[in-house]
């Protein structure tokens, strides 16, 4: 069956997905293997420049973009976000790409008269599948790195935001240089899998059922995959904190993009003594905010963008209710128009019985439960099979490091949440079901997209391994 491309805020069908075909796919690889070496034989500063050529042009045509954004997703904020946050990456990357790709100093080896010459070399050809939450941003942040070491990229994006794709691909064109070596192309499941088989290696990023599928898929095709998986963010708030901060920060990191992101805080966990006094707080701030309606610039809470996802996330809340939760405010899933949507919905009386405290639920929905003390907070938080992110409030930073310190999550917003979407300096790692394989943060992940070579210089007559 053909996909359908339908707006998120009516639902409205308006077009059939256009996916190459398998052998148009092919064709594709073979053109971008093809120029892959003269890409990788430019200096990178010279990738670098070509990068920065191609920011230019990206924020020359911003509005046309950004508009391809909104359309995709009906939220307005957030589509700003993401072409700022790609005009940044691009910058940084062409500034860092160079240092990090310098030849190393010759090492002597152990061996007498041998020395040892370190070589990176990229892989020809980078496959990227992305998902639909932030389908600019999360559709470069690999390709980006990959490009600046050398490597030649196709992305897939995801077939719920594919509107994206053309605006994009023609400030691409703009740059030749790059345009032999980054495409982007429409497509759903089924273009995703047959990527699999024509790549070098794999970024992908999505739900954790799927990424265990392309895992085992690369496996099968013997390359190396980069998995972003899903995320449970918890938030871990301890009596004496700043209580204003903490419910302010706590909100935006639960109900930016209508929760809808894969760092998310979905589970807050406050000390006894400060549990009811942060309910009020946070209930009182999450009514305040409003639905982005009649236009996506008029609220701050956008539509859930994928229709599947509504259901998910009544699912939890059904579940919830049915096991004694209570909504402080919130609580339902609604049809507006056509779209849906739902409002920032504050769970009392929850527990780890309940799925809105154990699977993903990718919706503006924040359960909070009393915690004894500090370390039944952290107990609870690392109660989970996911470990992408977390945040610690404390009412001093000794105390709130040493708590960060024990949870199982590759990054830790200390005193604020989900930093990591717009911090992405700090080489980190996904624990759990949330991920596997290198950093996509930090220098390190430029290192993702290369393979170390290394060079056994012999300077001597004939050393003692030769035979007679």
């Amino acid at each position: 069956m053909t996909h359908q491309v339908r707006d998120p805020r009516t639902g409205t069908v308006e077009r059939d997905l256009c996916p190459p075909s398998a052998a148009e796919l092919s064709q594709l690889t073979t053109r971008l293997r093809a120029a892959q070496p003269g890409w990788a034989a430019l200096s990178p500063e010279a990738r670098g420049a070509a990068l920065l050529t191609w920011r230019k042009e990206i924020a020359a045509t911003e509005g046309s973009l950004l508009s391809a954004l909104i359309a995709d997703t009906g939220r307005h904020a957030e589509s700003v976000m993401e072409v700022r946050s790609v005009l940044g990456m691009l910058e940084r990357w062409a500034a860092l790409a160079p240092a990090l790709l310098t030849p190393e100093t010759p090492l002597a080896a152990a061996v007498p008269g041998i020395e040892i010459r370190q070589t990176l070399v990229p892989f020809q050809l980078t496959g990227v599948i992305s998902p639909w939450n932030f389908p600019l941003l999360l559709g470069l942040i690999d390709a980006i790195p990959a490009l600046a070491a050398g490597s030649a990229v196709l992305a897939k994006p995801s077939e719920v935001t594919p509107r994206f794709i053309a605006p994009l691909m023609e400030t691409i064109r703009r740059v030749p240089a790059l345009a032999e070596v980054l495409t982007l192309v429409e497509g759903d499941g089924a273009t995703g899998a047959e990527l699999v088989g024509l790549v070098d290696v794999l970024a992908f990023t999505g739900s954790v059922p799927t990424g265990r599928a392309v895992g085992a898929a690369a496996a099968a095709a013997f390359i190396p995959v980069f998995l972003e998986l899903g995320g449970k963010d918890p938030a871990i708030v301890l009596a004496g904190s700043d209580l204003e901060r903490a419910s302010t920060a706590i909100l935006w990191g639960a109900t930016a993009n209508a929760g809808q992101s894969c760092l998310s805080i979905e589970r807050v966990y406050v000390e006894e003594p400060a549990f009811e006094q942060f309910v009020g707080l946070l209930t009182a701030k999450a009514q305040r905010l409003r639905l982005a309606r009649p236009g996506p610039a008029d609220g701050e809470i956008g539509p859930l963008i994928d229709s599947g996802q509504a259901l998910t996330i009544e699912r939890h809340l059904d579940d919830a209710f049915a096991k004694g939760a209570v909504a402080r405010c919130g609580g339902t899933v609604e049809t507006l128009d056509g779209g849906r949507w739902c409002k920032p919905t504050v769970l009392t009386g929850v527990d780890h019985s309940m799925l809105i405290m154990t699977e993903e639920t990718f919706g503006p929905i924040i359960p909070v439960m009393p915690a004894l003390d500090a370390r039944h907070a952290v107990q609870l938080a690392n109660d989970s099979d996911f470990g992408l992110s977390a945040a610690v409030f404390a009412h001093d930073f000794d105390t709130a490091r040493a708590v960060a310190a024990q949870l199982q999550a590759g990054a830790v917003s200390v005193n604020d949440a989900a930093l990591t979407a717009f911090v992405h300096d700090g080489t980190k790692n996904s624990f759990g079901f949330s991920g596997l394989g290198g950093s996509r943060m930090g220098a390190a992940s430029l290192f993702r997209f290369v393979r170390h070579q290394a060079q056994l210089i012999n300077r001597s007559s004939a050393p003692d391994s030769w035979w007679h």
